[in-house]
Parts: C-alpha cells; structure tokens; sequence
C-alpha cells in the first residue's frame, strides 16, 4: 500500500478514523472525507497528528453527487488520483415499518446507497484508466439476517451487496476490484446509542462474547485493499463474531 492514495468517506467516524490509521501504518496517503463541520475535522486531523497520523481532509455530503464530484476534483488536485477508496459513510435511523416515515426511509437509503454512486463514480474511470483500483463497500451483517427496526437500513445495505458484485463484474478486467464487508456489531459511538438493556441482549447472543472493535475491521478492510488481494473480487466478507453464520 506503500505510496497509494487512499479515500475513506466517513474517515472521521469510530471505524473510519481506524481506517485511516491502518492504512497510515501501511504507508498509504490518506484522505478522510466526511461532512464534518471544518472546525471539528480540523480538530480530528490534529488529534490524529498528534497521533503520528497525518491524514488529508475533505469535505462532501455523500447524499449530493454534485458535492461528491467537487470533493474528487478536490481530492485530485491537492493529493492526487485515488487509488483505494473505501465507502464507510453510513447512518441508522431504527423505527419499525409501520411508524416509518418517508423522511426516515430516505435519510438511510441516501446516505447507506445512494452514496455507493455518488461517490464511486468520481473515482471509477480514473482507476479503469490506470489499471488499478481497490474498492471497499461497507455492508452490514443485518443486510443479510434482517433487524428489527432496520428495514430502511437493511434494504440499502442489502443493496450495497448488489452493487458490489454488479460493479465488480465490469470492471474485472481492468485491475480494480471491487468487494464488500459486513460487520457485526462493533464498539461505536454508532452501536453505544442502542440502550444499555439491548445492547447487553445483543452481546450475550454473539459467540464470541463481545463487540468487535473498529481497529479489527479496519484490519480486514485494509486486508482487502492490499495489493496481494488482487485476485479476490466480488466477495463479501462477514465479520461479525459469529452472530449469523449464513
């Protein structure tokens, strides 16, 4: 990963700030991209520094594809062509179907779908045209189990699995992979707003016994990025703690 640029949308999130780390440790030139106000990426960029990280910002609303191809332009013009692009950005709203309303139905399917266009497109025929690309689609383990409460989540993350096997299909033959990954339950800020008594529920029912934490996903995300992984394209990579073995 030595030297290739990496883009991590939702790289100032719990799992993407892992993310971005892993990929630093391997020599990688890392972009967070993420909606952030700047004031506070600017105070994640620092602690990361501080950190022994150095890692680019940008700035995009992943819902916008017009906001996706400036940040890209962006992107493009300050570091340069992105190699490996990891779509991390996502969001929940829990609600059961019959109280869903269509705001609610859409804030998920925007950002945890919709996305996956909006952004890959910026960087696809770039990578097409070098020969080389790795991209990394952030799925979920309830994409393929279903959840109560989640059927806005669960269709645009059973969705990302669809795109995933679709886009890696056309471009195959042109050096760019293309893959997924559907983590369990990780400990997040994003799984810590479930209530104590759930989230207990949820623990005890995962066979190893505990949350996963961003820094193990972040290690098999960048297990898929590697240049070793070229010949590992279309798949899906459950990393859940044995929650659903399906």
């Amino acid at each position: 990963m030595e030297k290739r640029i990496a883009l991590v949308t939702g790289g100032c999130g719990d799992i993407g700030t892992a993310i971005c780390q892993e990929f630093c440790r391997r020599g990688a030139i890392v972009v967070a991209a993420d909606r952030l106000d700047k004031d506070k990426a600017l105070l994640w960029q620092s602690q990361q520094k501080k950190l022994g990280f150095e890692i680019e910002l940008a700035f995009m609303n992943v819902t916008q594809y017009e906001s996706c191809a400036n940040m890209a332009k962006d992107v493009e013009t300050r570091v340069g062509p992105v190699d490996i692009l990891v779509n991390a950005a996502g969001t929940i709203c829990d609600v059961t179907f019959a109280k869903m309303t269509q705001q609610q139905w859409n804030q998920v399917v925007h950002t945890d779908l919709d996305s996956m266009f909006n952004v890959t497109r910026q960087f696809i025929n770039g990578m097409i045209a070098r020969g080389y690309g790795r991209i990394i689609n952030i799925s979920s383990v309830n994409a393929k189990k279903g959840q109560f409460g989640q059927t806005n989540y669960a269709s645009a993350k059973s969705g990302v699995y669809g795109f995933t096997k679709s886009l890696a299909l056309e471009v195959a033959r042109k050096g760019v992979t293309v893959n997924a990954i559907s983590p369990g339950y990780v400990d997040s800020r994003m799984v810590n707003t479930i209530p104590a008594p759930i989230r207990k529920k949820i623990i005890e029912s995962i066979p190893i016994g505990r949350l996963a934490k961003p820094e193990e996903i972040a290690w098999a995300i960048a297990f898929l990025a590697s240049e070793k992984s070229g010949f590992l394209t279309g798949s899906n990579l459950s990393d859940n703690g044995g929650i659903h073995m399906g």
